[in-house]
């Protein structure tokens, strides 16, 4: 599904494309290639942004952001123009209407727009808005369900002025949750039984965000956002050490910290970001009586580069836990610097499962 009307379409089809993921803390950009049914690695580069460049996430300075994307796009090499972005999934309303299955695409996107005050709070001139059919209704025979994606076109148009302000075109704009579901292909190998028949919560926990998708049988049965993030180990950092931000973000990625940390400071992050998880999965089964249990944990996002973070959570939790490794069934060309790519994997899910885009957008 794109979001961003009228600047692309999606179907089938191979161009190049940058799957740019603008998080509170960084610009991550990844490039995929695909030769038959195997996936490379072409480019990728992480670009910090500085503070509240990026707040709750909206960008609230544009030219700032289009600056750090160009030095993204500089470090990964990359001539590729076309991006894909995405916005949170909490900016965007989703859902499931249906329709009649006479319908073609172009009647149905005229019946939405007609209708659209049943399904939107917002005037249709404030909004972009996509759809897409997901199969026969079960409720009403001789309809289809549809699935209605709005979001507020300012949360669409500060990437887009990002985007051309570092001289590129935003191709398509995505929803995060869908975009992080997208690049879940690429872990089955690290699940139980890979995944068939079984239920598994991808946690990726970001600066400022933790997304939470939980799957069943390789399908999303649950997406959640939440306000917890590295963010603050980095401010407990500063508070406990009088340090700067930007000293205790440094230190925090560097490790060079006084003698203590582990036990004073990293260890209370843990089992705040457990309890975090743990309330995310007790949201899961209130709302979902079919589900009981969740048999693995798959840590991404920049929290998961602490060292010894899957241990740490699968102790405090009892539910096997690792890190994702999105990357080590491709090949990754030279140009992305596979042994440094490799400490940055498990943080580019949703710049993954953006780029992955490039082979079902169409001009």
């Amino acid at each position: 599904m794109c979001i961003l009307q009228k600047l692309s379409s999606c179907g089938g089809g191979s161009r190049g494309l940058i799957g740019l993921d603008i998080s509170s803390s960084a610009v991550k950009l990844l490039e995929l290639s695909k030769r038959g049914d195997q996936v490379m690695v072409e480019a990728y580069s992480v670009e910090p942004l500085p503070i509240n460049a990026v707040s709750d996430k909206q960008i609230a300075e544009p030219e700032v952001v289009a600056e750090a994307i160009k030095r993204a796009v500089q470090r990964a090499g990359t001539r590729t123009k076309n991006v894909a972005v995405a916005v949170a999934g909490s900016s965007v309303i989703t859902k499931i209407i249906q329709m009649s299955a006479t319908l073609n695409d172009n009647e149905m996107e005229e019946q939405i727009k007609a209708e659209a005050d049943q399904y939107i709070p917002y005037p249709i001139d404030e909004v972009n808005m996509d759809f897409q059919v997901i199969g026969p209704s079960a409720s009403e025979g001789g309809k289809v369900d549809v699935l209605l994606a709005a979001c507020r076109k300012e949360q669409v148009d500060q990437r887009i002025a990002a985007v051309e302000l570092a001289g590129l075109k935003a191709k398509l704009v995505d929803i995060e949750a869908n975009a992080l579901e997208n690049s879940c292909q690429f872990l089955t190998h690290q699940m139980p039984n890979e995944g068939r028949n079984k239920t598994v919560a991808v946690i990726d926990m970001g600066a400022s965000t933790t997304s939470v998708l939980i799957l069943h049988n390789n399908e999303t049965v649950y997406t959640r956002d939440q306000a917890f993030g590295g963010k603050q180990l980095t401010e407990d950092i500063m508070r406990i050490y009088g340090m700067s931000y930007e000293d205790a973000g440094k230190a925090k990625r560097t490790g060079q910290l006084p003698e203590g940390y582990d036990s004073d400071v990293l260890s209370h992050f843990l089992s705040d970001m457990a309890q975090q998880i743990d309330r995310s999965f007790q949201f899961f089964f209130n709302a979902s009586a079919a589900h009981s249990q969740i048999d693995q944990i798959i840590l991404a996002g920049g929290c998961s580069h602490i060292p010894g973070v899957d241990r740490a959570i699968q102790d405090r939790l009892q539910i096997p836990a690792v890190v994702a490794r999105p990357f080590s069934r491709m090949a990754v060309s030279s140009r992305a610097k596979p042994t440094v790519l490799a400490k940055d994997e498990a943080a580019l899910l949703i710049a993954c499962g953006l780029a992955y885009r490039a082979f079902d957008v169409v001009d």
